[in-house]
């Protein structure tokens, strides 16, 4: 498998338009909607979650795993990560992102496909079972990335729901989806770690601002739409809280796709780098988008839906 033949066209027929039960990108002012979907789908018996994790789950949005790779991957990831940031083709591809300023590799997207370090961590029943138990289906990934925050400048990514993103411009119908971030170095309180206000999955934030056309082009450095009303992030953060999710290399954190999540810039000498795998149920597959003119490109919303693990 190589990096520079990789086909972003392959697709599959999507099904009818559903009804759009999370409206966004709408006129007037931003607005709170319940959701209308379960949280946890799956039960005890169907993975290796028991019942008090799920509940934790059901409760908070996430949940974090300690060791869930061994130190020994964790070096074989970082050996794959540090060769492909600095491949001049890789980072010539439209699939990696680069720091404006500092001109250092910020993401690198569709790494299960590029990559068969990365392809097989996607596959391993460690991150599968576990997205299956809490979907309650067979799952396919919806994107995968690598993300890497330099030390001494490694920007901010600013409070946002996932799945506000996905349903608007990529298309997916309902909350059932779970992110899985696998850290492949020490997250520490001040080197730029996820934070996540547990609870929010729970509430649906209807952003304001239409969609504007190939706005994944500029998104990706700094979102503008699909931005979070500052009001309501205030409230929320008030009601309840914002939890700092530090860690070892090797812990991995799995979250719901509402949950309001971001993380600072890194501005310690620490870096700070995870593998993010993202995977929705193959009864979630993608339509056409909610709130866009036309999907974005397949390496960030996939239109292959073939089930993984």
């Amino acid at each position: 498998m190589t990096t520079d033949a990789i086909s972003n066209t392959q697709t599959q027929p999507t099904t009818a338009q559903p009804a759009d039960l999370y409206p966004t990108r709408v006129e007037g002012p931003a607005s709170e909607i319940p959701r209308q979907d379960k949280v946890v789908w799956g039960s005890a018996a169907d993975g290796p979650l028991e019942q008090e994790l799920l509940d934790g789950f059901d409760r908070n949005g996430y949940l974090v795993f300690e060791d869930l790779v061994t130190p020994a991957e964790v070096e074989e990831f970082r050996a794959e990560l540090q060769r492909m940031s600095t491949d001049p083709v890789i980072r010539a591809d439209e699939r990696t992102i680069i720091e404006g300023t500092s001109q250092q590799v910020r993401t690198i997207f569709e790494v299960h496909k590029s990559s068969d370090v990365f392809a097989r961590i996607a596959n391993d029943p460690r991150v599968v079972g576990r997205a299956r138990q809490i979907l309650g289906s067979d799952v396919y990934i919806h994107q995968s990335r690598v993300n890497l925050k330099p030390g001494f400048g490694g920007g901010d990514f600013a409070w946002h729901s996932d799945f506000e993103t996905w349903h608007a411009e990529d298309g997916l119908p309902r909350m059932r989806t779970v992110s899985i971030s696998i850290s492949l170095t020490d997250n520490y309180s001040f080197n730029g770690p996820l934070m996540i206000m547990p609870g929010t999955h729970k509430t649906y934030v209807s952003c304001t601002g239409k969609t504007p056309n190939d706005n994944y082009k500029s998104s990706l450095v700094m979102q503008n739409a699909g931005t979070p009303d500052e009001d309501i992030l205030t409230r929320m953060a008030d009601e309840n809280g914002i939890d700092v999710l530090a860690g070892k290399s090797g812990s991995a954190i799995m979250f719901d796709c509402n949950c309001m999540h971001g993380s600072n810039g890194n501005i310690s000498p620490y870096p700070r780098s995870n593998i993010f795998l993202v995977f929705n149920s193959v009864e979630n597959t993608a339509v056409e988008p909610f709130a866009a003119e036309s999907a974005r490109p397949t390496f960030l919303g996939t239109r292959d839906f073939t089930p993984v693990g």
